[in-house]
């Protein structure tokens, strides 16, 4: 299902990915044992041990915080936690939802507080699937722009060239620095790389550098 998933995201659209607006919860319950889900936007490892440690503080009674994320613009980046859960029983049901939805920079926690009764396999499977699915429904999905990250390097003389330029392709500015030359980041939609570059290249002492991988 990773695989497939991966490949579906890939061939899906070059130039757009999906994830979701902000922050929300939804509760699920099952024969005593609630099962809380948390949907996070998440762009990097750290920020999703962030939000993990969040809601450990918020619900420190918890008997298992079971989790999934899928991250990097193509979704090639993920983990599935079944936290204590029998194995396949928790992580992988999140994960689904998140995959059913073709969605990536996603984060879903499901905190369990057990009720006394054990749900078995199948039971987990649907509870821990429900309440992530829940969530997720909860918030609306965005379509972002690929970017690729770009440092300039120019004088100050072709400032408003620069920027217009950076305005005309709804670029964004990551960085500026003021020094003898003024230094920007900048992150280009993929769409429009190779048009943006062939202009600033055309601007007189404008230095270009790639900075990274596509996000």
């Amino acid at each position: 299902m990773v695989s497939l998933r991966k490949n579906i995201l890939m061939m899906s659209d070059p130039f757009y990915y999906q994830s979701i607006e902000k922050i929300v919860s939804a509760e699920f319950s099952d024969r005593g044992s609630k099962f809380i889900a948390y949907a996070y936007p998440v762009a990097t490892v750290e920020v999703f041990k962030e939000s993990l440690n969040e809601v450990k503080k918020l619900h420190p009674k918890a008997s298992h915080y079971c989790f999934a994320y899928r991250m990097g613009h193509d979704g090639n980046v993920y983990r599935v936690s079944d936290a204590g859960e029998p194995s396949g029983s928790a992580g992988r049901p999140i994960l689904g939802q998140i995959d059913a939805r073709q969605l990536t920079h996603t984060l879903v926690i499901v905190v369990r507080y057990f009720g006394g009764t054990l749900l078995g396999v199948p039971g987990l499977i649907h509870a821990y699937k429900s309440s992530a699915s829940m969530a997720l429904q909860l918030t609306p999905v965005l379509r972002k722009k690929i970017e690729v990250n770009y440092e300039l390097q120019f004088d100050y003389t072709v400032m408003n060239e620069v920027m217009m330029i950076v305005k005309k392709f709804s670029c964004t500015v990551l960085r500026h620095e003021q020094q003898l030359f003024s230094v920007f980041e900048i992150g280009v939609p993929k769409s429009d790389e190779t048009e943006v570059l062939r202009i600033l290249e055309e601007i007189p002492g404008v230095e270009l550098k790639k900075k990274a991988t596509p996000r």
